[in-house]
Formats: structure tokens, sequence, C-alpha cells
């Protein structure tokens, strides 16, 4: 199986430096515009199932780019992992806790090895479903971590220390 992951278009929260976790934020003037050219990104890739998180970011970002031209499943085990108390926080707060949150759940949320779990148990399921289909995934940072421990073996910790680079989208063969 073939998976394209892309993250959803920028929202309000994050050009506020707000960490928004399971709240459900809409997209930005800026993320509005970077759906509508995502589907230039993918322009010569047949894609036959796209996924997302059930998030209005990640959803909107499908609707938008794609419309209804390709089959979309909508799931939440998906989501960005659940911050909590500290849905909605500062980003500089909750960046520095990331690392004690590994095992330690957020307070009233969840750990990111809880969160890793859920969406480790989609991806599975998803290849027993579509071994040999090409997917893109539309998420959050926490979904592609699933995909970078999944299929690139990589741990929590260096994942959490890694700084983010955004580009179009990444590549995994799964």
């Amino acid at each position: 199986m073939k998976i394209y992951f892309a993250t959803h278009a920028t929202t309000i929260d994050n050009e506020d430096k707000i960490a928004s976790g399971w709240k459900d934020v809409g997209l930005s003037e800026l993320g509005l515009q970077q759906a509508k050219e995502m589907k230039e990104h993918f322009k010569g890739i047949k894609i036959d199932l796209i996924c997302c998180s059930d998030l209005k970011r990640a959803v909107d970002t499908v609707k938008i780019a794609f419309g209804q031209t390709i089959p979309v499943v909508i799931d939440k085990r998906l989501r960005e992992i659940d911050y909590g108390d500290f849905n909605g926080q500062s980003s500089e707060i909750v960046e520095k806790m990331k690392k004690e949150r590994i095992k330690e759940s957020f307070p009233n949320g969840e750990s990111y090895e809880q969160a890793i779990q859920r969406i480790h148990e989609f991806y599975k399921e998803l290849k027993e479903k579509y071994p040999d289909k090409t997917i893109l995934i539309i998420g959050h940072r926490a979904t592609q971590y699933g995909l970078d421990t999944l299929v690139n073996h990589k741990s929590l910790e260096e994942l959490l220390t890694t700084p983010f680079k955004w580009q179009p989208y990444w590549e995994y063969d799964f």
C-alpha cells in the first residue's frame, strides 16, 4: 500500500500559535487558499482513497482541495493528540510539555503512546482493507507520528524533538 500524507491547511489557531489538539477550529484565509492549491501537489498521482480525521480543519481541507472527486473516509482515530486541559492553549506552553507526555497523559487528555496506538489501529485496518491502493491521508502531527513510528520505526522521542518542516506531502510504502 502506498500512502501519501499531507497536513491540513493552516488554521486560525496555527496563525495565533495555539495548540488546537481536539479543539475544532476552522481554516484561516491563508488555509482556505492552501486548500484550494493542494490538489495541484497531487496532479499526476492516482489517489484511490482519501482518509482524514473528523476535525473540521482536516475535513474542510479535503472538501476544498478535492471536492467529491475521490472517495473519502473520515475517522476519529486520525485526530490530533488530545491535549485535554491544554487543548486551545499556547503552543509555547504545550511544546515544553510534549516529551514528558510520551507515556503520561495530558490532564484530562491522552499520552502520545495512547494517541499513536489509536492511529496505528486505523492504519493496520486500512492496510487489511486496501492493501494494493494508493491512499492520501490528510491529518495532523500525531497522524504523521503514527506513520513514522509504524512504517519508518522512529521513536516518539525522536519525532517530538525534531522541528517540523512543512512540505507539500510525504510518501510512505506500507
